[in-house]
Formats: structure tokens, C-alpha cells, sequence
């Protein structure tokens, strides 16, 4: 973070008391912007290609679930808590367990092979609310085109 020194004189009769005060002060940016390459550049310069939200959501329910079933958490309103998140939120999350196994194993090979996803989580929430997974496939195919 940067840092900038304030220098100041205290006014006084004779300059020969005067005091200097020197005061150190973190500078913080306001705003998205505060001190970021653009997407484009980093793209552009070899860094880490993008992994679409919707398969880095997957990854995490999945660890959730981990965590849950090893004991290291006691349930998910603790998850919820030590995230930070709403346990509302956090039930989207977890809800992406109950996709077919195969879109499961499709979202997290979307951020593998790196590519552009058009599942938009909302989309793959709508394909969640059926419980059948020959319904959620066929969803799940609606969505993809």
C-alpha cells in the first residue's frame, strides 16, 4: 500500500521553536480501479486463463461438502458464518450438488479447458429446481444453446 509523509510546522513566534511533525498516512484508492492492470493485459500477457464463475462455485460447494462430512465444520450455518455469506447464499452453493453427475463433471471441466461459459449461474439454478436428472439434462441442454 502507499504510504505519504505530511510534513507540517507549527506556527510560532520564533522559528527557532518551532516543532516539525511528521505523520505517516496509508493512501487508499478509491474505487474498482485502485492500482489493477486491465483484463485485457493480463490476458493478453500469459497470466492464469479466467475460470468462469460457475465452475469455481461447483469447486466450492464440493470442498463445503468436504469440509462438512470430515467433521471440520459442524454444518453449514458455520460455513455461512465463517464465510461471511447469508446461509441463503450459501444453500444456492451447496444446491449445485444436486445437479446429474455428468453437468457436474461438465461445469468443472469448463474451468479446466479454460473456455467462455454461457451458464449463467441463474440459468443453472432454474435447471437445479428439477429433481429428475433426465429433466435437469434436458435443461441443462436448453441452456447450452
Amino acid at each position: 500500500m502507499q504510504r505519504k509523509v505530511l510534513n507540517a510546522a507549527a506556527p510560532g513566534s520564533h522559528t527557532d521553536e518551532a516543532i516539525q511533525v511528521e505523520v505517516t498516512l496509508p493512501v487508499r484508492q478509491r474505487g474498482g480501479g485502485g492500482g489493477k492492470e486491465p483484463k485485457d493485459e493480463t490476458r493478453s500477457t500469459g497470466a492464469r486463463p479466467r475460470i468462469p464463475r460457475i465452475t469455481r462455485l461447483m469447486a466450492l460447494a464440493i470442498k463445503f461438502q468436504g469440509m462438512v462430512d470430515s467433521g471440520e465444520v459442524h454444518d453449514y450455518a458455520d460455513i455461512a458464518r465463517l464465510g461471511h455469506v447469508t446461509r441463503a447464499r450459501l444453500t444456492q452453493i451447496m444446491n449445485l450438488l444436486l445437479l446429474a453427475p455428468d453437468i457436474q463433471e461438465e461445469i468443472i471441466e469448463m474451468g479446466r479447458m479454460a473456455r467462455e461459459s454461457n451458464h449463467v449461474e441463474r440459468h443453472v439454478r432454474s435447471v437445479v429446481k428439477s429433481v429428475l436428472w433426465d429433466a435437469q439434462r434436458r435443461a441443462w441442454a436448453a441452456t447450452s444453446s
